[in-house]
């Protein structure tokens, strides 16, 4: 199995991205996963995460502008991201949630700035 996110961009503060995550296996949908993200310095988050029956949970600092959705035919995941913010600037890696040390990628790069 592989995980690729993909999406990401430099964007102002106030706008929206649609992160994409890829699963080459069909494990995915049969596993809880989540949307996890790493700021320059600081250690890697849980942002979102999403289980097999599509019950949600966000950390604080993006409730009310994120939201998380999954296409487990597609074997796909996303995140939607509005109303950004500078401090939503960082890597953002999907995983499967608790997450598999062997499944981290490369992540893709959310900028936010003006």
């Amino acid at each position: 199995v592989q995980l690729q996110a993909s999406g990401g961009g430099l964007v102002q503060p106030g706008g929206s991205l649609r992160l994409s995550c890829a699963a080459s296996g069909s494990i995915f949908s049969i596993n809880a996963v989540g949307w996890y993200r790493q700021a320059p310095g600081e250690q890697r988050e849980l942002v979102a995460s999403i289980g097999i029956t599509g019950i949600t949970n966000y950390a604080d600092s993006v409730k009310g502008r994120f939201t998380i959705s999954r296409d487990n035919p597609k074997n796909t995941m996303y995140l939607q991201m509005d109303n950004l913010k500078p401090e939503d600037t960082a890597v953002y890696y999907c995983n499967f949630r608790p997450p598999i040390n062997l499944y981290w990628g490369q992540g893709t790069q959310v900028t936010v700035s003006s």
